[in-house]
């Protein structure tokens, strides 16, 4: 009985994983080519999503899209006693495609107001492991994919002053499959038992920005992003069991509550140069909301009882920079980098998700062959420290390497 209640607790684990592994910043290219940075710059209609404040400083209306295509890549091995390597193996290979569509600027020509709707992908990935691996009574796979819609007004108060706010509906999907290990009367291989979770999930927040253009080389800004509680409604727990267990684990419904952090910004972009243009932004990243979660199913066994998972996740605060260097009226080229550290805290490193601080570097380039239309290329290049922890709430214990590369392509054309 008692292996049966560890394996429905194992069976939240990976819900409250999604760390920063999950957070994208890919929904402008430019700059996401600069760092991840944007904060004080409005390059375009992007900045719907990284300063709302600075859509006002637009030149008319600007429709925006772009898509991008992320390869990550995760090592495990085991951690003996000697702090070696033991059993090892990598996830299984995945593709992700996020994607950023935007509209919005000055109502009309020298308007102090403007709007804007944006489409964007705020938090995505996954990971899949062998069925076979060590860790497969924590996680066999997980995916998190979340899209918002973000309507959007701005008003420029002053030549030096502009502000705006949107209103952030976020839509999700939730996935999550697991070997439980109830293993009773027959012994492993005729009483396994596999879980697969999914829901769909909904959230509401906002997006907050002040720009402020001290002159034309020196430009701030800040903004803040609030949490949203992504809330999961009749997801259904389905479980494969052999017939002596399925009384034990009935297929059923359940209700959860998945927060996205919330992200408070501020920015200083910097002209020394009439071709040269520097930002540098810090975010910091409200991650304790993960301190835990509760799973609340329809139907209750001795087997299968609402749960408690601890997280106890850790704020962050990431600096990035980034340049963007105009070699002639028709092509750009940009970089930047950014030390993202780990919400993970030790006795939480997981296999759902094992996260560690992160090292990032981006370039990019901009090609404007017509007056009105810009083509943008970007990539970024993602690798985390080797890290040794402990999972104590499943018992488990591993040493993770995690590397991802994303290009993407966009377009903008102003009207």
């Amino acid at each position: 009985m008692k292996k049966h209640l560890l394996a429905a607790s194992f069976l939240l684990s990976a819900i409250t994983s999604f760390g920063a592994g999950y957070q994208l910043n890919l929904q402008g290219l430019r700059q996401l080519a600069m760092g991840g940075t944007g904060t004080a710059w409005p390059w375009d209609a992007s900045t719907i999503f990284y300063n709302p404040g600075g859509l006002a400083r637009l030149h008319g209306i600007q429709a925006y899209v772009s898509g991008l295509y992320i390869m990550p890549a995760t090592a495990f091995g085991n951690q003996l006693n000697s702090g070696n390597l033991g059993t090892s193996l990598s996830a299984e290979s995945r593709t992700f495609m996020p994607f950023n569509i935007y509209i919005g600027g000055p109502i009309q020509e020298e308007s102090k107001f403007a709007i804007g709707l944006g489409i964007y992908s705020v938090a995505g990935l996954g990971l899949t492991w062998d069925n076979n691996w060590l860790g497969r009574t924590i996680v066999q796979s997980i995916d998190l994919q979340s899209v918002c819609f973000q309507p959007t007004l701005s008003f420029r108060v002053s030549e030096f002053l502009s502000v705006g706010a949107g209103f952030v509906h976020t839509i999700g999907t939730f996935d999550f499959r697991q070997a439980l290990p109830p293993h009773g009367f027959q012994g492993p291989g005729y009483d396994d038992v596999e879980a697969h979770l999914h829901g769909s999930a909904t959230g509401e927040g906002f997006n907050l920005g002040v720009q402020m253009k001290l002159n034309e080389r020196l430009q701030l800004g800040v903004t803040y992003r609030s949490q949203i509680n992504m809330d999961i409604s009749s997801g259904t727990a389905l479980f494969t069991t052999p017939q002596s267990l399925r009384s034990s684990f009935p297929n059923t419904h359940f209700d959860s509550q998945l927060p996205l952090p919330q992200v408070a910004s501020v920015g200083i972009g910097y002209r020394p140069a009439e071709r040269l243009t520097l930002e540098f932004n810090l975010n910091y990243t409200g991650w304790n909301s993960f301190d835990s979660l509760r799973i609340n199913f329809t139907d209750h066994t001795s087997s299968l009882q609402n749960m408690h998972a601890p997280r106890h996740y850790r704020n962050t605060l990431t600096p990035r920079i980034g340049a963007n260097y105009k070699i002639s009226k028709i092509v750009s080229v940009m970089m930047g980098g950014a030390f993202d550290p780990t919400p993970v805290t030790n006795g939480f490193v997981s296999p759902d998700l094992p996260d560690a601080d992160r090292a990032v570097f981006t370039c990019g380039a901009a090609l404007k062959p017509l007056r009105r239309f810009t083509i943008l290329v970007a990539f970024e290049g993602m690798s985390s420290t080797k890290r040794a922890g402990t999972y104590d709430y499943g018992n488990f214990n591993g040493t993770y390497k995690t590397e991802a590369f994303t290009t993407g392509l966009g377009i903008y054309y102003n009207f």
